[in-house]
């Protein structure tokens, strides 16, 4: 779906101050006019990339020996982290209690060797590493947005409310964004349960986009530091060292993006980042469930 939406410039106030230390300070940005995908990139999109240029995901390649000699050539085998339900209350303090990393897990079998997308091409394309995300972008004549770009497009022109549609998360008592409904991480009650939903489910915003909110969390271009970056700061990150997360293991210098929109994933009790202020660092290296993108591009002419 290459439908695009045209965002005019202006300013709003960027961050929140009322839910995760990351998200402070609240400020105002300036974003110059942009356009932005409709809807995230489907598994059918994405799919016509790799067929017109053969592209090898990042989860679909072993992990590289001379970066990692310290694992065994079958710890080096291609795969990702799947999400897994449990059985019932766990330590929401420890997140490995519901994620897994499953071997041969990527974007044609997002839950593992025995999944697939056939019945899934409207659905946002997830597995997919930042690496990916760029290249598909380069491929369409596009780029991925910044963190500011995003959040302004996700607020759909609404300055400053907690949530994309207002203040509340569920107006009405209805749900308007692919986010889990129920306990955390075993009771889900939402209409697709804990997966993606075809892309256009829900709502649109007040500019006419999609799932900008919840659903899958989305790359931006913009390096994570632990709080917001004032115009003219930036954080050093470039040439450190690719993280171990997508094998299930820290390091301690990793290359982080900003996701944000949050995923179905979010929810109350545990990760309320199902609005346009939220945002999590994510290893480049790293494809899972519940990560997706889509592309913007400058507004020329």
């Amino acid at each position: 779906m290459s439908d695009m939406v045209t965002i005019p410039g202006g300013r709003f106030h960027m961050g929140s101050a009322e839910f995760y230390t990351e998200e402070q300070p609240v400020h105002e940005r300036e974003v110059a006019a942009f356009r932005i995908d409709r809807y995230e990139v489907t598994n059918a999109d994405f799919a016509g990339f790799v067929d017109d240029t053969g592209y090898v995901t990042v989860a679909e390649r072993p992990l590289d020996a001379a970066l990692f000699p310290e694992l065994s050539e079958e710890d080096r085998r291609p795969g990702s982290m799947v999400f897994t339900a449990t059985a019932g209350p766990v330590d929401l303090r420890e997140w490995r209690n519901w994620w897994r990393w499953e071997p041969g897990a990527d974007w044609r079998h997002p839950e593992g060797v025995d999944s697939g997308i056939e019945d899934r091409m409207d659905r946002p394309v997830v597995q997919v590493a930042y690496e990916d995300a760029t290249a598909y972008a380069a491929w369409a004549g596009k780029r991925l947005p910044t963190e500011a770009e995003h959040e302004y497009a996700a607020r759909g022109g609404v300055d400053g409310a907690r949530f994309a549609w207002g203040e509340d998360p569920y107006p009405g008592g209805e749900a308007q964004a692919n986010s889990w409904i129920g306990r955390f991480p075993y009771d889900n009650r939402g209409r697709f349960g804990a997966t993606p939903a075809p892309v256009g489910s829900y709502p649109p915003n007040g500019y006419g986009l999609y799932d900008l909110i919840g659903n899958v969390w989305e790359w931006t271009s913009d390096y994570y530091a632990p709080r917001h970056m004032v115009p003219g700061e930036r954080p050093v990150e470039a040439g450190a060292r690719p993280s171990l997360l997508s094998a299930g293991t820290s390091d301690p210098s990793p290359v982080r993006r900003v996701l944000k929109g949050g995923s179905y994933l979010c929810s109350p009790e545990y990760c309320l980042r199902f609005r346009p202020a939220a945002r999590s660092p994510q290893t480049e290296d790293t494809a899972t469930t519940h990560i997706g993108f889509r592309c913007a591009a400058d507004v020329t002419g």
